[in-house]
């Protein structure tokens, strides 16, 4: 091969056009990037100040979407990591519709590199829960027992619980599975955001390993404590007593008002 040919081989690489940066998507009318929090927003700080509008601006997109159009979502996360990629706060952002997805080596990536990056243990009941799911429940226990584990906060100890009880239950474990949710369920203040899932978790676990009565307690405790209604406490609880909803407010209900089917067309 000849020096030109040579070069123009050696060259070649280093001379292709990089690939095109994917279309950012739109953001939605009204929304301006100032919705964030404080905490965000002194992260955000690190940047240029039209970039930091922006990367905030696609952070509220993905809140908004997380729940009705993860896959939306993913597109504005991945933009904000590609315009902050040493922001905590989109990489929190992406790992969390990773999870949403399943994507669960993704989600755990990103969760990791947050807890570089910040320090914060915050997510490890998210990151054990992407370990059971990958199938490493050995890795998930060891993570689950860290000593990062001893400092989370309460809401984040309750959750780090309901997972470790899950994968108790995964490896047949059922009566480790309630018991080791039983010493925070009885300290926890009932007003306490994460109460109802707690009581919720405890009762399906109590359930699991045939206590019947325990769990009944608990469904009726998670159903009273869950006023923004996360959980369907309230029907499990009607599944124990044996209550059918439907058939209560079905046919006697169109009997006593003489209510008639409207006739098919």
């Amino acid at each position: 091969m000849g020096r030109g040919q040579d070069e123009e081989r050696r060259g070649g690489a280093r001379l292709t056009p990089k690939s095109p940066r994917k279309p950012e998507p739109a953001i939605r009318e009204g929304v301006t990037g100032h919705e964030v929090d404080r905490a965000v927003k002194n992260q955000l700080r690190t940047l240029s100040k039209e970039n930091a509008e922006g990367v905030a601006q696609h952070l509220v997109m993905v809140a908004e979407l997380l729940d009705v159009e993860p896959e939306a979502a993913l597109a504005h996360a991945e933009t904000a990591v590609r315009r902050a990629g040493r922001v905590p706060a989109a990489r929190e952002a992406l790992g969390l519709v990773a999870y949403r997805l399943g994507d669960w080596a993704r989600a755990l990536g990103e969760f990791r590199t947050v807890r570089r990056l910040s320090g914060s243990s915050h997510l490890l009941p998210l990151m054990v829960d992407c370990e059971r799911a990958l199938g490493r429940h050995d890795k998930a226990l060891e993570l689950a027992q860290s000593e990062e584990a001893n400092n989370l906060a309460i809401d984040d100890r309750v959750e780090l619980a309901i997972v470790v009880s899950g994968i108790r239950r995964d490896l047949g474990q059922l009566d480790a599975a309630a018991a080791g949710l039983s010493d925070l369920v009885r300290r926890i203040n009932p007003n306490r955001p994460s109460a109802a899932r707690l009581f919720y978790a405890y009762a399906d676990a109590k359930l699991a390993a045939g206590d019947p009565d325990a769990a009944r307690d608990w469904f009726a405790r998670a159903a009273d404590a869950d006023h923004e209604l996360t959980t369907d406490a309230a029907e499990r609880l009607e599944e124990l007593d044996g209550v059918d909803v439907t058939d209560l407010l079905g046919d006697e209900d169109d009997e006593d008002h003489g209510l008639e089917a409207a006739p098919e067309h």
